[in-house]
């Protein structure tokens, strides 16, 4: 039997491979879980069923979704076909934890064990530490560690040397949820895999110096695919490893960093929703509802503020250089908590992936893992007119502003409908300071 969670493909899949050494015959088995439905939103969760359909489609309708406790649900699956085992790509993820812990626990009782094999990444979470033993703290030398470690080639997972089976007492997928004009990226491992392909093929060589500019196609918008599974990093990193130039290479940087959260949310589970620097638990922060409501919806005054919120809402995505930069404006202009802002962004974000949200808010607040980061305070003027320096990227997102020419746009003075700044920057930049200082004794 083969438990779906954050692996929703055939293809590279190593605790299918385990399944298959086990028994010809798989049941193949999805659980919505409450307790993860809930908190994602509508954007993700409906991309996960359109995801979960696609699977079905693959395995010619033979998944069967179950609703409820997942540790009831699967022992009566696996008692159903007469399972004695239930494998699965091990979750590190706090609440995933301890799920499969309970999971575990219930399928013993009943003589059916519980099989790891695999993660969502290409070196498992906790596997790199320092020579003493200890978890890195620093990105670097994690990604240097990390690199030498290695991990193994791309699972040879042929699907069709598999009998699936079905059982009874499953559901249905649920209907897509109103997300009125979003549209979501095509889902599944089919499309992943294209998305993947064009991208590698045409425009990782670029990928440097385009990837921080959001008014063009610079990025590779894998984020939700590899949020959901439907490729493993494995998969990339052997693609990449293919090509040579600064591209590829950042972009294996940037799934290093994917990699260092997942490990740093492994050994301190807390972080979550604390920051890793208790230090600063005794920072000063406003709770102003209005301005929040404000940074939610777009309506600060600044352009590449405006236009990333606006965005998040128009596609449940946002560009990662916009996310740093509307992050930043929401701890350091409007002293808001980082945790308000990271329960907003997975709320509504495709993408939202609990180590990867929580810790990069927490690398802008710097409350995280960066040694000295309480200093960095972007201005959000000089960031849009650095990395959007044409305005298109605004315009785009902000209408009020699409008779503004050029870099003009992110200083605009007295246009109709659009708000005047909500906070004035350098006042509050100088707030932001003082209190962080005061964190540091």
């Amino acid at each position: 039997m083969l438990w779906f969670r954050r692996d929703l493909r055939l293809g590279d899949h190593a605790a299918l491979l385990a399944a298959a050494q086990r028994s010809r015959d798989v049941l193949a088995v999805f659980v919505l879980d409450e307790a993860l439905l809930k908190p994602s939103g509508p954007v993700r969760r409906t991309f996960l069923y359109r995801s979960l359909r696609a699977l079905e489609e693959q395995l010619d309708g033979r998944l069967l979704v179950l609703r409820g406790d997942p540790a009831a649900e699967l022992r009566k699956a696996a008692a159903q076909v007469g399972a004695d085992s239930v494998h699965i790509s091990a979750d590190a993820g706090p609440y995933g934890r301890e799920r499969d812990e309970r999971v575990a626990k219930t399928l013993a009782g009943n003589g059916i064990e519980l099989v790891r094999t695999g993660s969502p990444y290409a070196v498992t979470p906790g596997r790199v530490r320092k020579g003493d033993g200890t978890p890195f703290k620093v990105f670097t030398p994690f990604r240097r560690a990390w690199a030498e470690h290695g991990w193994r080639p791309p699972a040879d997972t042929d699907a069709s040397t598999v009998d699936w089976i079905t059982a009874k007492g499953g559901v249905r997928v649920p209907a897509d949820e109103d997300l009125g004009e979003i549209s979501l990226p095509a889902a599944g491992e089919r499309a992943a895999t294209e998305a993947w392909e064009s991208f590698v093929d045409e425009r990782v060589a670029d990928y440097a110096d385009r990837r921080d500019r959001p008014a063009v196609d610079g990025t590779s918008r894998m984020s939700a695919y590899l949020r959901w599974g439907q490729l493993h990093p494995r998969t990339l990193l052997a693609d990449l490893a293919r090509h040579t130039g600064q591209g590829a290479e950042t972009y294996r940087s940037e799934l290093a960093w994917r990699e260092f959260y997942a490990d740093v949310l492994w050994h301190r589970p807390e972080t979550a929703r604390q920051n890793y620097d208790r230090r600063f638990d005794q920072i000063d922060h406003d709770t102003d509802d209005e301005l929040f409501a404000a940074w939610c919806a777009g309506r600060t005054g600044f352009p590449i503020v405006d236009a990333g919120m606006r965005q998040l809402l128009a596609e449940g995505w946002m560009h990662n250089r916009v996310r740093m930069i509307t992050a930043s404006f929401l701890v350091k202009d409007l002293h808001q908590p980082w945790w308000r802002g990271a329960r907003h962004f997975m709320r509504h974000l495709v993408d939202g992936d609990l180590a990867s949200n929580q810790h990069g808010w927490q690398w802008t607040a710097g409350c995280g893992t960066d040694a000295a980061p309480y200093f960095r305070v972007f201005n959000p003027t000089t960031q849009g007119e650095k990395f959007d320096p044409d305005g298109d990227y605004v315009r785009r997102y902000v209408p009020e502003l699409r008779g503004v020419p050029g870099k003009g746009v992110h200083k605009p003075v007295g246009v109709p409908g659009y708000p005047e700044p909500i906070v004035d920057h350098k006042h509050e930049r100088e707030v932001a300071l003082a209190r962080y200082g005061a964190t540091r004794g």
